[in-house]
């Protein structure tokens, strides 16, 4: 996400980097309200838009620190594997594919093997927090009045600070499962960590008011998908839903009817929608900025914008001539087995363009394995070592599309139709056969076309999860049993820090037990 500032923007941007920094260090402890706040701070709507760039920014950090997106949402479905020329470090990977999380910790802990990855660092849930606290004082900050802000503006950076902070919640909740949740901006008592499922409720009672007060697209064009907009709204609501109608299976059908609603709803807009799949095309959606984000954290070189050298996702599944320079980058890092390849494109197999666009060796157990999903835009001479300029997307278009369809084909025959119609939406734009069927078959084939659309987006992971796919050695080359899916072995260790400023802070008894 980049916002051009001036010069005394920026200024505006470090001091409030300074004191949001002190106000969270302490978390739910008390702090002087001027220190977390600058009660001069907050003069114009100047200084809501540095306050909102900042809030992006904050919650960038935790994406940045590392391979992020890759080792919480791909790698630990157990189908990624270091490639045979790839150096030890590399090895991190076959921890996180058998769910050997206190190794990983190790092992990219200062000093370990894997220590370039830094994944221990994920297990540290503070900057979130950081984020949810900014979220909450800039809240009320507009509830007390900001000279010069009109009414509709206040109205809408109150859903934009609401749709950060429930989306940091959501992100939380997948990681480490149970969070503490608090919306008060200056909040003193120490609190213990709440169950998943009433803080996500929680969120979306605070989401739904707010949808429709933030605009489908704004007037600048470079604010597309790296800005909240009621599509980014409809999208977090549409996961979060989906996410409890598993864990809590009582009111399933309520979340489904209303994910199928809200996906009716976001198509009905026109403000989105599926560029034709050519090489041209999709360069220009996983460089950022499209009608087919949905939510996103745009990131360029022409903005100077610094990525971790581990963050990017795709980097992993790139080699020469995708990937410069060519004397040391014969070969990709990392490979999707061919197992899981042929399980969602079987050899000699229906047509599908994703399969020309998107892959060049894509069976191959080595590292001439090529993702050629995020390998468009090199902006790089032969001897630079530089990565694709892409966007680190949230929410895509198509995925809201499968979880209305998936959420529809839950609903019974009496939807299936409908189901297969939006199912189709995708299927058409990958020039691949139109589905036809129903009942379990209906919902594995959705599930499954979101491994085919949705590979290298940092999904498929919490689709296993939430769909309790993870136990059946079908979906997942990593399967739990049930009593580890119950103990959540799904989570991530959260780190002892979390336990310094709060004594009634937990740890994730999975990790903590010897198992």
């Amino acid at each position: 996400m980049k916002i051009k500032l001036s010069l005394g923007k920026i200024a505006v941007v470090i001091c409030l980097c300074a004191f949001v920094t002190v106000g969270c260090k302490k978390f739910l402890t008390v702090e002087p309200i001027d220190r977390l706040t600058g009660n001069n701070f907050y003069q114009s709507k100047e200084d809501v838009e540095a306050n909102i760039a900042r809030i992006y920014s904050q919650f960038f950090e935790k994406l940045n620190e590392s391979w992020v997106m890759g080792a919480i949402g791909e790698a630990r479905s157990g189908e990624i594997f270091p490639s045979p020329t790839s150096s030890g470090d590399r090895m991190i990977l076959r921890d996180l594919g058998t769910n050997n999380m206190n190794m990983v910790y190790i092992n990219s802990s200062p000093g370990g093997r894997s220590s370039g990855y830094q994944m221990y660092k994920v297990g540290i849930w503070d900057t979130y927090y950081k984020v949810i606290q900014s979220c909450n004082i800039l809240i009320s900050k507009l509830e007390e009045g900001i000279p010069g802000l009109s009414a509709p503006d206040k109205d809408r950076y109150k859903a934009e600070a609401t749709f950060m902070r429930c989306l940091s919640y959501f992100w939380m909740v997948r990681l480490y499962g149970d969070v503490v949740y608090y919306t008060d901006p200056y909040f003193a008592q120490q609190l213990g960590r709440e169950d998943m499922v009433s803080v996500i409720d929680k969120c979306i009672a605070d989401l739904e008011p707010v949808k429709d007060i933030m605009p489908w697209t704004f007037g600048d064009a470079s604010q597309r998908g790296a800005r909240a907009s009621r599509g980014s709204i409809i999208a977090l609501l549409m996961h979060m839903k989906m996410w409890n109608a598993n864990f809590n299976p009582s009111i399933a059908t309520k979340y489904y009817e209303s994910v199928a609603a809200l996906g009716k709803e976001l198509r009905g807009s026109g403000a989105h929608y599926l560029y034709a799949l050519t090489p041209e095309n999709w360069a220009k959606v996983s460089k950022g900025r499209t009608e087919e984000s949905l939510f996103e954290f745009y990131r360029t070189i022409n903005y100077g914008d610094q990525n971790n050298a581990y963050a990017p996702l795709w980097d992993h599944f790139l080699r020469w001539p995708y990937k410069f320079p060519r004397y040391n980058q014969q070969f990709s890092i990392a490979y999707y087995s061919s197992v899981f390849m042929s399980r969602i494109y079987p050899l000699n197999g229906p047509a599908d363009k994703r399969k020309e666009i998107w892959y060049e060796d894509m069976y191959a157990n080595d590292g001439l394995f090529v993702l050629k999903k995020f390998a468009a835009n090199v902006f790089a001479s032969g001897n630079e070592d530089s990565n694709p300029d892409n966007t680190f997307m949230i929410f895509r278009y198509a995925d809201a599309l499968l979880l209305e369809a998936e959420a529809l084909a839950n609903l019974g025959s009496a939807r299936e139709a409908e189901a297969i119609n939006v199912l189709n939406i995708v299927r058409d734009r990958a020039e691949a056969p139109r589905y036809t069927g129903g009942g379990t078959e209906l919902k594995n084939f959705i599930f499954e076309e979101r491994c085919r659309e949705l590979i290298g987006e940092g999904i498929r992971y919490f689709d296993l999860i939430r769909t309790r796919r993870i136990l059946n050695p079908q979906w997942t080359m990593a399967p739990m049993t049930i009593d580890q899916y119950n103990r959540r072995a799904w989570t991530w260790p959260l780190d002892a820090s979390a336990k310094n400023f709060n004594a009634k802070i937990v740890l994730n008894e999975y990790w903590t037990s010897g198992n």
